[in-house]
């Protein structure tokens, strides 16, 4: 069940005190440093305004010895988070946006997408220069099915292993030999300060990165205008746009966090060009179906919106039409 389809309790109404902001965050590494990065940035724009940390442990960061695809999807990341916007515990939550799900619990929405960081995946090995330079059975670790799907179509020879745990805890499993290479999000090492863990980042037209990958979103409640006003200036227009025709392919799909689906979107601000490609993948490599589209965008911030969401819906339908659903309808099974 997806956290859409589950609706928390919603406490009766709290005056919310406008000189302060309360953030739900995880207490893993990378979520506080991007909460805090989050606290910076709006205590820097409004000086007067005492912004806290609501620290909490979610469902996802306590069962670690299973793959998410199996136990409910990343949505598991975000649905205490949630629950503390309805309690009015917090009044915003940020998120990395790929582990949001597609459609969030009523009451609820996306009040700024953030300039997008790196949105590759990073190559990660003590002993070897690049994914190429592994060797015909090397043992490679990857929490994700889009990975794994890619990866296989690239290299069928690779050993693909479930990597689980936050980014220190997998670099330990690295370091202490149970796998030859990992792969991880690039702009979560950057975060981390970790960059020269980095061999390289894998091309795109390797592994095409995950709808939303390298962008914080910041989540807070519907009609909240106080707390919208203040997220305002947090907004990335460019990174916006590109991250609404992702999610509008991965909702089209009835995709999940954790499905082999990718997209990524890139915006040419000179030419108003939108250019979307999506791949839905089957585990072991050998389907690997591959769509793109590029559009002219025009007309007002909305309209663009509106017209990127079409641009994701239509790259969705050919993936479709190319036998998508059967992918992902036998995983979804399983």
């Amino acid at each position: 069940m997806t956290i859409s389809q589950e609706k928390p309790l919603v406490t009766d109404n709290i005056a919310t005190d406008q000189t302060t902001l309360n953030i739900a965050t995880r207490q893993s590494p990378l979520a506080l440093w991007q909460a805090e990065h989050i606290k910076a940035r709006l205590e820097a724009l409004y000086p007067e305004l005492t912004v806290n940390l609501v620290t909490m442990v979610t469902k996802g960061d306590k069962i670690l010895d299973t793959p998410l695809a199996k136990i409910g999807g990343k949505g598991l990341f975000v649905k205490e988070l949630e629950q503390a916007l309805f309690d009015k515990r917090a009044d915003i939550a940020v998120h990395s946006l790929k582990d949001v799900p597609m459609e969030l619990p009523e009451g609820l929405m996306l009040g700024a997408y953030c300039q997008r960081a790196a949105p590759t995946d990073a190559f990660v090995s003590n002993q070897y220069e690049s994914l190429q330079a592994l060797p015909e059975g090397a043992v490679l670790g990857t929490s994700s099915l889009r990975r794994q799907c890619q990866i296989k179509a690239h290299r069928p020879d690779l050993q693909i292993k479930t990597l689980r745990g936050n980014v220190g805890t997998r670099l330990s499993k690295l370091d202490a030999g149970e796998y030859d290479a990992i792969i991880l999000a690039t702009s979560g090492l950057q975060r981390m300060g970790l960059d020269e863990r980095i061999r390289g980042e894998l091309d795109v037209e390797v592994s095409l990165p995950a709808v939303g990958q390298g962008a914080l979103a910041i989540e807070c409640r519907e009609g909240d205008e106080s707390v919208l006003s203040l997220l305002a200036p947090l907004n990335d227009d460019i990174s916006r746009i590109c991250l609404i025709a992702e999610r509008a392919l991965n909702r089209h799909l009835q995709g999940g966090c954790q499905v082999p689906i990718a997209g990524f979107a890139l915006l040419d601000e000179q030419t108003s060009e939108l250019w979307l490609r999506g791949r839905v993948g089957s585990e072991d490599g050998t389907t690997l179906l591959k769509v793109e589209q590029r559009c002219q965008l025009s007309g007002t911030q909305s309209e663009q919106e509106r017209q990127a969401e079409q641009v994701g819906i239509e790259v969705a339908e050919a993936l479709l039409a190319q036998g998508a659903d059967q992918i992902l309808n036998h995983i979804y099974n399983k």
